[in-house]
């Protein structure tokens, strides 16, 4: 079952609320007097209460697995196969090693992309030299 998504009143009308700013989205209780949302008007969109909760069978699993966040090499290699990972703080290095560990163990990494990863590495290592020194010797 999907969560229902609970956003603060206005986010799809203004841009400091969240209006094409995905980050900016986020619940905040109405207060006002007149506010129609704290009155539950009809039309208006639902608040947060009691029932929305999910049913523990589900609750903070990813496609059923429960997520475990690894630090490094040692704890990713510990996981069963087939287990849900959210990753640490690491560098480039780490990561490429990860990429290796995943595809040997069929893990689903649920904060990376591994894909997005390889093409930018693989862009930076293909990267011409800079066309700035030639336009600076012509000037000259």
């Amino acid at each position: 079952m999907r969560t229902k998504i609970f956003l603060r009143r206005n986010t799809r009308e203004y841009s400091r609320l969240g209006k094409g700013r995905s980050k900016l989205k986020k619940w905040r209780r109405p207060k006002g007097r007149d506010n129609k949302m704290r009155l539950k008007e009809k039309g208006k969109p639902r608040t947060v209460e009691i029932g929305y909760k999910q049913d523990s069978k589900t609750r903070g699993k990813i496609d059923g697995k429960i997520p475990q966040q690894v630090q490094n090499i040692e704890e990713m290699k510990k996981l069963a196969k087939g287990s849900a990972v959210i990753l640490g703080r690491m560098g480039a290095k780490k990561k490429l090693e990860m990429m290796k560990i995943v595809q040997e163990k069929d893990l689903k990494v649920v904060n990376f992309s591994f894909g997005l990863f390889d093409k930018k590495q693989k862009n930076k290592s293909i990267k011409e030299p800079s066309k700035n020194n030639k336009s600076m010797e012509k000037k000259k």
